[in-house]
């Protein structure tokens, strides 16, 4: 249980971690909240170039109750952060499809979401053709999608009202990169930073994406983590927007509305993902090799499409399991994590940021059950696999 004197010091001023500062003051904690942020623009920020989009179409239970939550925040924005809080968000949905090979693992999946409480439904090939008549399904043997609870949003509007509401409750925000961990006799004191500066704390939270690994590291703390680049594309093409759901096809590629075009993406394969510390170029070769005639086939209006702009951005990669690792270190009491979320990390900060909040301010999880995404798991080397994964 956190006291009025207590100090705590945030690493990483994205959306998690200022989620992490806004519920801490919104659950009442009256001590101090620091936020170390290297980067006040944002511009290379995972948060300011996701996807920004949420699904409950995942195979790990936590996650699918962490977006349930997600979304319901996201609905109910304006109760948060008052009338004029807007975060676009588009409720409608994510369609995933599936080959023949997969139709009793996705519609054994599909009863698990809903058992969850999830709003998810498994789609025959003839019943998605006909929902989404600009769709080929010649090649499918299912699909799923869900009617509640999934869509898309901005994660930079997101983010800005975490960011002021937190501001001005008194957190503190300082642009600074941090080093590393000052750890004495198994308790992290504060954090050193790389202008000679550092700032003392009762408590420390890491959540800075998908430079945590290296932070921990540098600190003799073993973190799957690290950053994998992920190219977004923004496209024209001769198609209305308007009842295309979030789509990720067979083949990995997905797409969904933006604006007046679209936005889409592909995840290099996996002998061809290194750590992408300092690289943020666009992967322009994925358009032309893999991800058009993915799109093309699967829906025929694409076959012409124009490039507006891309942009590449680092997802925070955990290699044991794809999950995110959120709470106490085992060892080191006085050390929160809340990272490693594998492209998962801004649909799950509304649950992130009141998790980690309720266990400095009530001392343990409330609203939702997070530990099973414990680090007690990394060193012990037990994966919680996550198998929804894109």
């Amino acid at each position: 249980m956190a006291g009025a004197s207590e100090s705590v010091v945030i690493v990483g001023g994205a959306v998690v971690g200022s989620a992490i500062a806004w519920f801490l003051r919104e659950l009442g904690f009256a001590g101090s909240v620091t936020v170390i942020e290297r980067d006040a623009t944002y511009r290379q920020s995972s948060t300011a170039l996701s996807a920004a989009a949420i699904r409950t179409q995942f195979g790990t239970p936590v996650n699918i109750h962490m977006s349930l939550y997600g979304a319901d925040f996201l609905r109910r924005i304006k109760e948060h952060f008052g009338p004029e809080a807007d975060v676009g968000f588009v409720e409608r949905g994510y369609l995933i499809l599936g080959d023949p090979a997969s139709v009793q693992a996705r519609k054994a999946a599909v009863a698990m979401q809903r058992a969850e409480g999830a709003d998810v439904e498994a789609l025959s090939p003839r019943e998605a053709e006909a929902r989404f008549p600009w769709l080929n399904v010649e090649d499918i043997g299912v699909a799923t999608t869900a009617s509640r609870h999934e869509g898309w949003f901005d994660a930079w509007s997101l983010l800005s009202l975490f960011r002021r509401a937190a501001r001005q409750r008194g957190v503190a925000y300082v642009e600074a990169q941090a080093a590393e961990l000052d750890i004495v006799g198994g308790r992290v004191r504060g954090v050193r930073l790389a202008d000679g500066g550092a700032v003392a704390a009762d408590r420390c939270i890491v959540a800075a994406g998908a430079s945590s690994g290296a932070l921990l590291r540098g600190a003799g703390i073993d973190l799957p983590v690290t950053p994998r680049k992920r190219t977004v594309f923004a496209i024209h093409a001769p198609l209305d927007g308007a009842d295309v759901p979030m789509l990720f096809d067979t083949t990995g590629a997905w797409i969904r509305p933006e604006g007046e075009g679209f936005i889409c993406g592909i995840a290099p394969s996996a002998d061809d993902d290194p750590d992408a510390t300092g690289d943020f170029e666009p992967a322009h070769a994925l358009l032309e090799e893999r991800l058009w005639p993915a799109l093309a086939h699967r829906i025929p209006a694409l076959e012409q499409l124009r490039l507006e702009r891309a942009w590449a951005g680092h997802y925070e990669v955990n290699a044991l399991d794809h999950n995110g690792i959120v709470g106490p270190h085992d060892e080191i009491a006085n050390l929160v994590l809340a990272t490693g979320f594998s492209g998962h990390g801004v649909m799950h900060a509304p649950a992130t940021g009141r998790g980690v909040a309720e266990l400095i301010v009530k001392g343990g999880f409330e609203t939702l059950d997070l530990s099973p995404l414990g680090y007690g798991r990394i060193r012990a080397g037990q994966p919680l696999r996550e198998s929804v994964v894109y």
